[in-house]
């Protein structure tokens, strides 16, 4: 389950980085850029590698918060071990409750 959750995530998150790589670099030029003043002293291609991992990893958290919110109060709610293996005093400890 947490596998396929991460595919939720990760994926459509890779391929908005994708899509807004090509946007700002179709009018952003690499050696046009400066930072704090300077210009920027990596090459094109580095440009475009850290860009494209911060539009990810934007995405990434777009993405999860999206799937976290998605969650239905039972998911959020639930005892993950089954009743015979929880810890005494947990208020979950009877069987009535799922």
């Amino acid at each position: 389950m947490l596998n396929q959750r991460l595919m939720w995530i990760a994926w459509p998150a890779f391929l908005v980085a994708g899509v807004l790589e090509i946007l700002v670099f179709a009018v952003v030029d690499p050696n046009d850029l400066t930072w704090f003043g300077q210009p920027v002293e990596l090459s094109r291609q580095g440009v475009y590698t850290l860009a494209f991992f911060a539009f990810w990893a934007c995405a990434i958290v777009s993405s999860g918060l999206t799937t976290l919110l998605a969650q239905s109060p039972f998911e959020v709610n639930r005892c993950p071990l089954p009743g015979s293996d929880r810890p005494d005093g947990c208020p979950k400890q009877e069987a009535s409750c799922i």
